[in-house]
């Protein structure tokens, strides 16, 4: 187990306007379970890749337990990587692409041996050893990629979403098990997904990236109720955070119905005089129109069973909001609402520059 540092990594690659990755400053601990999220083209892929040494960087440094990595060939940086297409041998079997980089260091048969039985135990894999993977489910053949990489004891292991082309439920199932296997191995992992759902229930932490550049890294409790910026305010929740542009009154924020007060330390923040109103589906609540909240007018009711989400257009505005509401809701597309938003749940942040606007 080990440390990875990222100390100012920067990769642009040849033709590149700006980096891939700029100034990326990250530190993972030991036995850590990190994952980066972010949207395609975030630079979240080229990070696992440097830290792979698969991609050259071109500016700062890379570390591995205290050990400067950067000019490390891949083969002696003492990592593991599962990648999103399995890669595995079809003409071996399952104990056979296990083993096949322990056969390949020429280790004894019998310690061989005796550490792919070990993977597959761990992973449920003891009965098909002999099957080769053609004849694996999706999530069979996921598992035996995993367990070509825990037979190497590496210090780090490198995950570049590996679920992706796995179907919905098994997406669900197999997660949990990476992610408890990982806790059972104990071993630093980073973890790349497009998925904010997938980071927010696999890490330890999460790295939240945008063009580039690392937007915040934290607990997935402390992404959901601090973000430190519209971006990963947005980012992080499934339904996102409504986002409302609004302007700067007298009275405060406004849009449309809506006005939320600014304290003066905010108003004295703020770049411009635009500010954007954040509010999660969760903390809408739904009144009649006689309340001081944000008319609306409902466009389609999304149930699911023991909650429903209302797909609304903002009245004065017409942008789409998301209330979240008690499943089987009596309400209908057409119907006219106010969505209140409680105090508690309501985010500020410069629309300019994106920053959250402190209290």
């Amino acid at each position: 187990m080990a440390t990875v540092t990222f100390d100012n990594a920067t990769r642009t690659y040849p033709g590149g306007e700006k980096p891939a990755v700029d100034s990326l400053d990250l530190v993972i601990g030991d036995g850590e379970f990190l994952v980066l999220v972010g949207p395609s083209g975030c630079g979240k892929s080229t990070t696992l890749r440097m830290l792979a040494g698969l991609e050259p960087i071109d500016d700062g440094y890379i570390h591995i337990g205290g050990r400067d990595v950067t000019f490390v060939p891949p083969k002696d940086r003492d990592i593991a990587m599962v990648f999103q297409s399995y890669a595995l041998y079809p003409h071996m079997t399952v104990a056979q692409n296990i083993g096949f980089h322990l056969k390949v260091k020429k280790m004894k048969k019998r310690e061989r041996a005796a550490r792919v039985r070990e993977a597959a135990r761990i992973l449920d894999l003891e009965d098909l050893l002999d099957r080769k993977p053609a004849n694996l489910s999706g999530g069979q053949r996921q598992r035996v990629a995993m367990g070509r990489a825990i037979v190497r004891e590496p210090q780090v292991f490198l995950m570049d979403e590996p679920l992706s082309n796995l179907d919905a439920k098994l997406r669900v199932q197999t997660r949990t098990q990476i992610a408890a296997l990982q806790r059972e191995l104990g071993v630093t992992t980073v973890y790349v997904t497009h998925d904010q759902i997938e980071a927010m229930t696999m890490g330890d932490r999460v790295a939240v990236m945008h063009n580039g550049v690392l937007q915040q890294c934290a607990t997935p409790r402390e992404l959901f109720t601090d973000p430190v910026n519209a971006f990963v305010a947005g980012f992080i929740g499934s339904p996102a955070m409504n986002l409302l542009d609004a302007q700067t009154t007298e009275a405060g924020a406004t849009h449309g119905s809506l006005t939320i007060p600014l304290t003066p330390a905010q108003r004295a923040a703020l770049s411009s005089g635009a500010v954007t109103i954040g509010v999660r589906p969760n903390d809408l609540d739904i009144a009649d129109l006689t309340n001081d909240g944000l008319a609306a007018s409902v466009e389609f009711v999304e149930e699911l069973g023991s909650e429903a989400f209302l797909y609304c257009v903002a009245e004065g505005s017409n942008r789409s909001v998301v209330a979240r509401t008690d499943g089987l809701s009596s309400l209908r597309p057409g119907d006219r609402i106010d969505l209140v938003p409680r105090p508690s749940g309501i985010y500020l942040f410069d629309t300019a520059t994106g920053a959250r606007l402190a209290e």
